[in-house]
């Protein structure tokens, strides 16, 4: 079936979130412009781990949120030929051997929801998920989750931007910023910094860092919490690992070339920002993580560098999603979490849905921007 709506709806931001709300839009109808401030997926999305999961202990609304994320994942993955970029191969996870060990209790509180997870001693690991150094595992265990994985962010977008082009949708590249012009209280249009003009009913901010700035510029506080992102790509190398690793110093996961996408809590608080709003990483730091890979993984094989990609990292003030409108102004919808990977498709479609229908979405309602009214 075939809709028609006469909504017409610009997205500013070109990476999952906004391409994923784009592509969602235009399959209900809408007449839909993407504008992006350069190439698209060249923000957040081309630097992010993108380990689709709902490990640990989180809300119970973002834990539900995150579930339904992974099955839009499972059931893109039977439509689309996406099996060299997108993995639901499990996800392995061990903490320090020491005071902060955590992995028993997050083990009986993922049993306890419900969420797939099972203990393994480290002799244990190598029939359960391959491609791991059972010496370098805690004695106390690592907790693999079977229905995690990963997805590669840029072939995703690519993807979706195909299906948004076959469906009439307009993309805007390289328009430097953008700003919403507003009309009696509520939204208008969008203008670039390339000096072109975009009318619509509704616009929706998904520039992942830069959502509070924007929504401050018309009165509205979102709480920020970004900080700074590093990820490492080694070149391929032959090995068996097929789930994603996250270890006491790095965090590791496949990429469909055969190499491994790496970050890491230590090597990004060492990423330098310089005043000009450069970011630099050390090449200690760069070479630390690699090493740090190494040993994690069975054979302990050498990795050398392919690329690094820094910038900053979006996480919402009190790490949970903010999405949908802004108190007080119709039409301004915006979109901006920590979890751009594993909430890509859920996000978009649920506030596609949201802006043609006016009907709220139930599972949005505990993220709205409003909670950070004063």
């Amino acid at each position: 079936m075939t809709y028609k709506s006469a909504l017409k709806v610009a997205v500013i931001g070109g990476g999952i979130f906004g391409v994923s709300t784009a592509v969602h839009l235009a399959r209900l109808g809408v007449e839909t412009t993407i504008v992006n401030d350069g190439p698209v997926a060249n923000g957040a999305s081309s630097r992010s781990l993108a380990w689709l999961n709902s490990a640990r202990k989180r809300s119970v609304a973002y834990h539900k949120l995150r579930l339904q994320g992974i099955e839009r994942y499972r059931a893109f993955a039977t439509k689309h030929d996406c099996g060299a970029w997108l993995r639901l191969d499990g996800g392995l996870t061990w903490d320090a051997d020491d005071a902060s060990n955590q992995i028993k209790e997050i083990f009986r509180h993922e049993q306890a929801i419900g969420y797939e997870t099972r203990l393994l001693a480290p002799g244990d690991i190598a029939a359960v998920t391959p491609g791991v150094d059972a010496g370098a595992v805690s004695p106390r265990g690592a907790i693999f989750n079977a229905g995690e994985g990963w997805v590669d962010l840029p072939s995703l977008i690519a993807l979706l931007l195909g299906e948004f082009h076959d469906r009439g949708g307009r993309i805007l590249t390289d328009a430097g910023s953008a700003d919403i012009t507003l009309a009696n209280g509520r939204v208008g249009g969008v203008k670039t910094a390339s000096g072109q003009t975009i009318d619509c009913d509704a616009v929706v901010v998904a520039t992942g860092p830069a959502v509070p700035g924007m929504a401050a510029k018309v009165g509205k506080r979102i709480g920020d919490g970004t900080t700074r992102a590093l990820l490492v790509i080694s070149k391929p190398v032959r090995h068996p690992l097929r789930a994603v690793l996250n270890t006491p110093r790095v965090a590791i996961r496949p990429t469909p070339n055969g190499a491994f996408a790496l970050d890491s809590a230590w090597s990004e608080d060492e990423v330098i920002v310089h005043d000009d709003g450069r970011y630099e990483a050390k090449p200690s730091t760069i070479a630390g993580l690699l090493e740090e890979a190494s040993k994690v993984l069975e054979g302990n094989p050498t990795l050398t560098l392919e690329s690094h990609h820094m910038g900053p990292k979006p996480i919402p003030a009190d790490g949970e999603p903010v999405i949908g409108q802004l108190t007080g102004i119709p039409g301004y919808h915006v979109v901006f979490s920590h979890s751009g990977a594993t909430l890509g498709l859920v996000a978009g479609e649920l506030l596609a849905g949201e802006i043609v229908s006016g009907t709220p979405s139930p599972l949005l309602e505990p993220f709205r921007p409003a909670r950070f009214d004063s």
